[in-house]
């Protein structure tokens, strides 16, 4: 027999198999030699009272040996001699349409700007080691896109777009830990995905896909308001239709979309800082414990969001256990981001602080028309840099004394490599964004006490959040609204927010132009 279970435990008895029979040989009165298996289907955390619970979905094998699937495989067809189809950029969005047109029987010719993973990893070590940025080649260019190098989370909220389930499941395939399937908040971790990234890469290959690195989309080729393919940085030019899915720090491309009167309008974005606690310190407060997390927790994360003065404030893209990077693409900026390793295992913990902008915010840069928000990222990281003094090295400012405005005349440790100097965060960063940064930091530090601390720091600057465009394509059929033969896709396009949800616009887009080119 088998039974589906909804359950609530302590930590010691969700973190051990045995354990987990015992409970429930004694909660449902069944023999413990019967209970051969238990699959779990769903897990989270509770930990919104003094005690943790963990709340688990479970599927209880009695007398009865689990032998299904932990998750069903593709198997992905032959395109060698198919019709051809171009998607620029190998972020999720590119990787996963590349994946669903060679299920849809499509040949998919993709190009990206950087490097493969392997390389790419090198020129980010660079970057902290010796303050060099390749434009081509950082954290936000190359094989496997901003996620790749900057944490690997897989939550999201966009349930209404597609089946997260399916794309979690193809990360399994492709070699990504099954824990994905069940974790309320799944993880890949920046040390795990890169493998993972590079077995899509060669399972596109393998079914006669094509995938050129060091390969820039420098225009559109247009015949008729229609895209008929891509004139690239080497020189060659690839015939088909376009999946542009360049990513939100492809900033080039807007502008090449500008000259080229390919219609975008302006769209608001979120900017701050990454603020960076000791994870001890935030296991305590929101495990309700001054023992932490204790054998059984994982390192503890948080999600906070209030309003100020009209406009929101939260945290973005919380790293239990991680490091605060170095993301910049080029050397006259300094931006930072948030990554965690698999075992969430470092003694620091970090999310973006930001606060919520609309283009009408910031009227100075109206002349600049749909790519406004862009140039004010631009001259707000060009500033960091600045302030920052030298290279990649990072202002910083103690977190209560940013709150008050007090300059810090020291800094506590720092996971940031590159190295952070004292600045007054308060007084350079636009008043519209620090003030409303002060009053909601206030306002979370009466929800959770002992959060507002000079052991906590804020490092600048937090921009990349999202693309600040939009590249408006028509609803049913994804194509651009103007130009026929183009497909606007995931975060750059201002359709997505996180690896799991750009796959999902990839594999939409990719199914669109499938249905129209077939």
């Amino acid at each position: 027999m088998i039974k589906e279970l909804s359950l609530r435990v302590l930590p010691f008895v969700a973190a051990n198999e045995q354990q987990l029979k015992l409970y429930l040989s004694k909660e449902q009165g069944i023999p413990l030699t019967e209970i051969r298996a238990v699959r779990v289907l769903k897990r989270s955390i509770d930990a919104r009272q003094r005690t943790v619970y963990i709340q688990m979905k479970i599927r209880l094998f009695i007398n009865e040996e689990d032998e299904q699937n932990l998750f069903e495989s593709i198997i992905y067809p032959d395109v060698t001699n198919r019709k051809e189809a171009i998607v620029v950029g190998a972020g999720p969005a590119g990787l996963f349409a590349a994946l669903r047109l060679i299920e849809l029987g499509f040949k998919p010719i993709l190009l990206e700007r950087g490097k493969n993973v392997h390389e790419r990893r090198k020129d980010i070590a660079l970057i902290s080691r010796e303050h060099i940025v390749n434009s081509e080649s950082n954290y936000s260019f190359g094989e496997g896109g901003a996620g790749a190098f900057s944490d690997g989370k897989l939550y999201t909220r966009s349930k209404k777009r597609g089946s997260t389930d399916r794309i979690l499941q193809i990360f399994c395939q492709f070699g990504a830990s099954p824990a994905i399937l069940t974790d309320a908040h799944p993880h890949i971790g920046t040390d795990k995905l890169p493998a993972v990234i590079e077995n899509i890469r060669k399972q596109i290959i393998a079914s006669g896909g094509e995938v050129h690195f060091g390969t820039r989309a420098d225009a559109l080729i247009l015949q008729n308001d229609e895209v008929t393919g891509i004139k690239t940085s080497t020189g060659t030019i690839y015939s088909g239709p376009v999946i542009l899915a360049t990513g939100h720090s492809a900033r080039d491309v807007y502008r090449m979309l500008q000259q080229q009167n390919i219609y975008q309008e302006a769209k608001g974005i979120a900017v701050g800082i990454r603020l960076e606690h000791p994870q001890a310190l935030i296991d305590q407060i929101i495990y309700h414990s001054e023992k932490g997390r204790g054998a059984y927790l994982p390192a503890a994360e948080y999600s906070m969001v209030t309003q100020s003065n009209g406009r929101g404030v939260y945290s973005f893209c919380m790293c239990p256990g991680g490091f605060v990077v170095p993301a910049a693409s080029s050397n006259e900026q300094v931006v930072v981001n948030g990554m965690s390793p698999s075992n969430r295992g470092s003694r620091w913990a970090n999310s973006g602080m930001v606060v919520e902008i609309h283009p009408d915010d910031f009227p100075q840069y109206a002349s600049y028309k749909e790519l406004a928000l862009m140039y004010f990222q631009e001259e707000l990281e060009q500033q960091c840099k600045k302030e920052g003094g030298m290279r990649q090295t990072a202002p910083s400012q103690r977190m209560s004394d940013f709150i008050t405005g007090t300059t810090s005349y020291s800094l506590p440790q720092s996971s940031y490599s590159p190295g952070i100097v004292c600045s007054p965060l308060h007084q350079w960063l636009p008043p519209f964004v620090s003030k409303r940064l002060q009053e909601g930091l206030k306002t979370f530090g009466k929800q959770y006490r002992g959060f507002n601390t000079n052991e906590a720091i804020l490092i600048g600057v937090e921009t990349r959040t999202s693309a600040p465009v939009r590249i408006l394509r028509d609803k049913e059929t994804l194509m651009h609204i103007e130009t026929k033969g183009l497909f606007p896709c995931g975060e750059g396009a201002g359709y997505a927010g996180g690896i799991v949800s750009a796959a999902i616009d990839g594999e939409r887009c990719a199914e669109s132009l499938s249905s129209i080119y077939q």
